[in-house]
């Protein structure tokens, strides 16, 4: 039993063991560090930088090479072209041996391959814009379970501090009940009240739980998370107008870019397809070996060629055609979007005045509810009160100091949605 219980008692100092404390630029660094989405995006990212080079290709010199081996069948007078309309052909079967080593060279193109090089660059921009529209979106579910687990954490001491405080109420009705001021109906109210404190303290325990795993999910680990969180609910208030916030979205959110990024790759592929219209000239060359026997006999042969393509059924005509169509799509969806970044910020900078204001409300609640805690216990020790009056003060501060954690969380996350609306930062500090 000793031993048993001193081994609980180190288990118990383990526990007590203070975690090591992580700030929220802190958490943002490792989630951008070990985040699955971003490591995919930036994947993405390599995959349209290699497309760029597939657009170049076209550029540079081709080479190929090629042996081929035939078994045949045929005339002298087919191999040596000799006439044969006397007599009948003699027929022999043999061997044929051809080496091929050829290059071709795009000399002039009036540009098309060009146009599909800038066409595949601004996609790769828009990829990177991606990427940075991902990444905003990691760091916005960092931010928001950072600041869940602080409310869930101080909602938990609000849960602790009533189950403190139900804790004595009924001592006090325990005590005045056996003097005989008080009814039996106290105590098994304050009873009641204690139950139902502590059944609230597990449910918040839980969420506190509940919580840091969404946290550990939002910085992408796998593994249980290893430190706790520094507290910084309460932060400076941030200032910043509404057309102010607005124009640093238009000019810094990633997914506007990357929408014209799209727009300016789907110009250039009309460039592209229309330049198809137009002659292009290369010229190739090719050394041959070829006999039917070894040594081989070598030939060569070097040339140009002009290529215009003068009738294809209206192929390219309706693939501009498409692609037009493709860039009006991307003008209205920009548009679109322009629409829903500007009621995302107008909304965002709303909350944020409204979660202020509610902050300072909330404070006051909280500090009249506990002056009418102490008043409703100062009117029940001296019998004035009576155990509802207690009850109800008591409830009405649990839930004025619940609401301002909740009010203290809502600025936190109003401000974190507002700079992701942004594409950027506003320069709140969160440490």
């Amino acid at each position: 039993m000793v031993a048993a219980a001193a081994l609980a008692m180190g288990a118990g100092a383990a526990r007590a063991d203070p975690l090591p404390q992580k700030t929220l630029a802190e958490c943002i660094a490792i989630a951008l560090d070990h985040h699955p989405t971003l490591k995919a995006a930036t994947a993405s990212i390599a995959a349209a930088g290699e497309r760029v080079w597939v657009a170049a290709a076209p550029y540079l010199p081709q080479a190929n090479a090629s042996y081929q081996v035939q078994r045949q069948r045929t005339s002298v007078g087919a191999r040596t072209g000799t006439d044969m309309a006397q007599g009948s052909p003699t027929l022999q079967t043999s061997n044929l041996y051809t080496g091929t080593v050829g290059f071709s060279q795009l000399l002039f193109d009036f540009g098309q391959t060009l146009a599909s090089i800038r066409a595949a660059q601004a996609s790769e921009r828009s990829v990177e814009a991606d990427r940075d529209t991902t990444r905003d979106t990691v760091i916005l579910n960092v931010q928001q379970s950072y600041f869940n687990v602080l409310a869930t954490r101080r909602l938990l001491g609000v849960a602790d501090e009533t189950v403190r405080q139900t804790t004595k109420q009924l001592e006090q009705a325990r005590g005045r009940n056996d003097v005989g001021v008080a009814p039996k109906f106290d105590v098994t109210t304050a009873e009641v009240n204690l139950a139902n404190a502590k059944l609230n303290q597990l449910a918040a325990r839980n969420n506190v739980e509940v919580a840091r795993e969404t946290l550990r999910n939002a910085l992408g680990l796998n593994r249980p998370l290893d430190f706790d969180v520094v507290d910084n609910l309460a932060t400076d208030r941030l200032h910043i107008g509404t057309d102010e916030a607005l124009d640093i979205a238009y000019k810094n959110r990633p997914d506007l870019l990357s929408l014209v990024e799209q727009q300016n790759a789907q110009q250039q592929q009309i460039t592209s397809l229309q330049l198809q219209y137009l002659p292009f000239f290369t010229s190739d060359g090719a050394y041959t070996w070829i006999g039917t026997d070894y040594p081989l006999q070598p030939t060569w042969m070097i040339g140009a060629s002009v290529n215009l393509s003068i009738l294809n059924g209206g192929l390219v005509r309706a693939q501009v055609a498409e692609a037009k169509a493709n860039l009006d799509v991307l003008h209205f969806n920009e548009e679109t979007l322009r629409q829903n970044i500007a009621l995302q910020v107008r909304q965002a900078a709303l909350n944020v005045q409204q979660a202020e204001e509610s902050i300072s409300v909330a404070d006051k609640g909280a500090q009249q509810a506990r002056e009418s805690l102490a008043l409703a216990e100062g009117r029940y020790n001296t019998g004035v009160g009576n155990i509802i009056e207690l009850t109800n003060a008591q409830v009405s501060l649990t839930s004025a100091e619940a609401n301002y954690v909740q009010a203290l969380y809502g600025y936190q996350t109003s401000v974190a949605t507002l700079e992701n609306a942004m594409g950027r930062p506003v320069g709140l500090a969160h440490e």
